[in-house]
């Protein structure tokens, strides 16, 4: 335990200024409304408790994830609060007691307060201006919202959250620090159409696909702001503008950001690696790309693992060892690669040719010049969502 300060709010008026001048010589607040947002909202009442990752994992390798509150440690707890990072505060759904808070080992994040820098960079990119109606797609602890709050004013703010006990925790912090926006327990895929139509609606959480309510709950003109995800964990944005004929399209934007998915929208579960690779050929062909091509930590490779989720959009990929798997549990199909002698042997079962279908894909992008996220364009309509690029075949979503 530490002891309080009695004046934690100098002390975060202090630091939330470092952070504004920081991230506004970095070209993120070049607007003077949203650095003076970021400069107003006391993102510290937004996050009682939070979990930050410990040097060493425990003895199973798992991440010891370590609650920090002001309670067990001040400075550290406020410091964090101000940093440009994001900020883990639920695990796999449970709520935490941040009163008597235990370490986490391991879990999938299900909450979080995004870094201040992404929640802006999101309103500034997705246009929005004072007379707006605008939807927010997952609330969380309610920090993003206070900053359209404090941007565009509470009246023409509607923010949703799936988590009835997040929501409650986010509308205590808005209404303590006085935003009164509309909120309510609904899950994004729905949209809200009680306060619809709206003119812009951002996303917090990521999508398989373009939710159809969300584009029939838009002003013509309008523009919507998500990103779009999957199964391999490939990640794009996307900038909708929403046409009389109830039509969208718009362009990826450039960048490597990730959401957490919609809850409706997480992958399933798919058992054990070795039940599906005994169900395999016990030999296979040489694969024309390694699976690097879509699992290496580079920019490229984040958007062109997005680019192979669209072709098998089912699929699921884990490593055992060297060997990497591909799953899809909705077809049965599985493909397994194994490194031989500087190559990588591809063995492949099922209605699907997963691995097949991916080198396609990278044929593709490589023979049109390895084209980046900014220049395909998602176009919406006709029941369809389609991918599109002007040297590429289209590359269909799933079905929403």
């Amino acid at each position: 335990m530490t002891t309080m300060p009695t004046d934690i709010d100098a002390d975060a008026a202090r630091l939330r200024g470092a952070m504004a001048k920081v991230l506004t010589e970095d070209g993120v607040l070049a607007d003077p409304a949203w650095r003076q947002a970021v400069e107003t909202v006391p993102r510290h009442r937004f996050v009682p408790g939070f979990y930050l990752p410990a040097d060493t994992r425990d003895e199973q390798g798992l991440t010891v994830w370590e609650p920090v509150t002001a309670e067990t440690d001040y400075g550290r707890w406020l410091a964090a609060a101000y940093c440009d990072t994001t900020l883990i505060t639920q695990f796999d759904g449970d709520e935490p007691d941040w009163k008597n808070p235990q370490a986490r080992r391991g879990g999938a994040p299900t909450s979080s307060s995004t870094l201040p820098s992404l929640a802006v960079r999101m309103w500034a990119d997705a246009d929005v201006h004072e007379g707006h109606a605008v939807l927010e797609v997952g609330t969380g602890t309610g920090y993003s919202t206070a900053l359209a709050c404090e941007r565009l004013g509470s009246s023409g703010v509607t923010s949703i959250e799936v988590d009835g006990r997040r929501l409650e925790t986010a509308a205590s912090a808005l209404h303590g620090c006085g935003y009164t926006p509309a909120l309510a327990v609904a899950d994004g895929l729905y949209g809200y159409w009680p306060q619809a139509p709206f003119d812009r609606i951002v996303a917090a959480c990521s999508f398989r696909a373009i939710p159809p309510a969300l584009i029939a709950q838009m002003r013509p003109g309008g523009k919507i702001l998500l990103t779009l995800s999957g199964w391999l964990y490939g990640y794009v944005r996307v900038l909708l503008t929403v046409h009389d004929d109830g039509t969208a399209e718009g362009p990826l934007l450039p960048g490597t950001v990730s959401f957490m998915a919609a809850r409706t929208h997480a992958a399933p579960a798919f058992g054990n690696p070795a039940h599906w690779a005994a169900g395999l050929p016990e030999t296979g062909r040489t694969a024309r790309h390694a699976p690097e091509r879509i699992t290496a930590a580079s920019e490229e490779t984040f958007h062109v693992r997005f680019l192979a989720q669209c072709a098998v959009p089912d699929a699921q990929m884990t490593t055992v060892g060297e060997v990497v798997h591909l799953v899809d549990v909705t077809t049965g199909s599985a493909a397994a690669l194994t490194p031989r002698d500087g190559r990588w042997e591809v063995r492949e079962g099922g209605p699907v040719r997963l691995w097949e279908r991916i080198e396609a894909v990278l044929d593709a992008y490589d023979e049109a010049g390895r084209p980046g996220p900014e220049t395909f364009t998602l176009h919406v309509g006709g029941g369809r969502q389609q991918l599109q690029h002007p040297q590429l075949p289209g590359l269909p979503l799933p079905r929403p």
